[in-house]
C-alpha cells in the first residue's frame, strides 16, 4: 500500500528525499519512544508500593534484610537471565527485539558477578547459600519473567519489561546511596545496585528500535503489553513488600 501524505505536510519538489524515506521514519521513531515513555509513565508504581526502600533509604533496615535480599536476588538474575536468552532465541525472526533481550542476559550475567561483593558485606557469603530457602513472595516476580519467555510476543514483553525496568533502576538508586551513607559500604559492595542504578542508553535505543521494528512489522499489542506490565510491578511490590515484613 501506498501512504499518502499527511495533511499540510508539502510533497516533495523534483530531486527532494520523499516524506515517506525521512518524516516517515522520523514520525515511527517518536511512536516508538512514545510508547515506551507512555508504558513508564502509566506503569510506574504507587509511590507507596514499595514498603522497604524507605527504610533502607534512613538506615533502618536490619542488616539480616539486606542478606535476604542479597540471598533472594541469587535467585533472581539467573532466573532472569534464561528467560532473557529465551525471548532472544524465541525473537530470531524480529532481530531487533532479539538484540534487546540478549543485551539484558548479559546485563543480568554482569550482575551476578556484582552481586557477590554485596552478599558478602551482608554476611551472605556463598559457602551457605545451600541452606537457603527462598521466599514465595520474591521469587513470584522471576516466575512471572519467566512465563513472559514463555508466552508472551517478544514485542509486547520488550515494553512490559522496559518499563518495569524504569522502577528497579530508581529503587537501586536509592539502595546504592543508603548502603553508603548510612551502613558504611564500600563501593565494590554497592556495585550491584551501581549497575542498575546506571542510564543505559545504548539498551534505550535497542528498546526503542525494537518497538519501532515491532510497530512496522505490527506485531506490537500495547493493551497486551501494559497488561504484562501491570503483572510485573505487582509481583515486584510483592517481592519488597515479602522482605520488608522480615524487617
Amino acid at each position: 500500500m501506498v501512504r499518502a501524505a499527511p495533511p499540510g505536510c508539502p510533497r516533495p519538489a523534483p530531486g527532494e528525499r520523499s516524506w515517506t524515506t525521512d518524516a516517515t521514519e522520523g514520525a515511527m521513531t517518536r511512536t516508538a519512544r512514545d510508547l515506551l515513555e507512555a508504558a513508564v509513565r502509566d506503569l510506574a508504581p504507587d509511590p507507596g508500593a514499595n514498603p522497604l526502600v524507605p527504610l533502607i533509604a534512613r538506615g533502618e533496615a536490619d542488616r539480616a534484610v539486606l542478606a535476604a535480599l542479597a540471598r533472594e536476588q541469587r535467585w533472581v538474575i539467573p532466573a532472569d537471565r534464561r528467560a532473557f536468552l529465551h525471548l532472544a532465541d524465541r525473537a530470531a525472526a524480529e532481530p531487533r527485539s532479539a538484540a534487546f533481550f540478549t543485551a539484558l542476559a548479559e546485563g543480568e550475567a554482569l550482575a551476578a558477578e556484582h552481586l557477590e561483593p554485596f552478599a558478602a558485606a551482608c554476611g551472605a557469603d556463598a559457602t551457605r547459600a545451600d541452606a537457603y530457602d527462598p521466599l514465595p513472595g520474591c521469587q513470584a516476580y522471576p516466575a512471572c519473567v519467566a512465563w513472559l519467555a514463555l508466552n508472551a510476543a517478544p514485542a509486547d514483553a520488550v515494553l512490559a519489561v522496559t518499563a518495569n525496568f524504569s522502577a528497579w533502576g530508581g529503587y537501586c538508586a536509592t539502595i546504592a546511596k543508603a548502603l553508603r551513607t548510612h551502613y558504611g559500604f564500600t563501593d565494590e559492595a554497592c556495585a550491584f545496585f551501581d549497575f542498575f542504578a546506571e542510564p543505559a542508553p545504548d539498551l534505550d535505543r535497542t528498546a526503542e528500535a525494537a518497538v519501532r521494528a515491532a510497530l512496522e512489522a505490527g506485531s506490537l499489542d500495547e493493551n497486551r503489553a501494559h497488561r504484562h506490565g501491570r503483572l510485573l510491578q505487582s509481583y515486584e511490590a510483592m517481592f519488597w513488600a515479602t522482605l520488608a515484613r522480615a524487617a
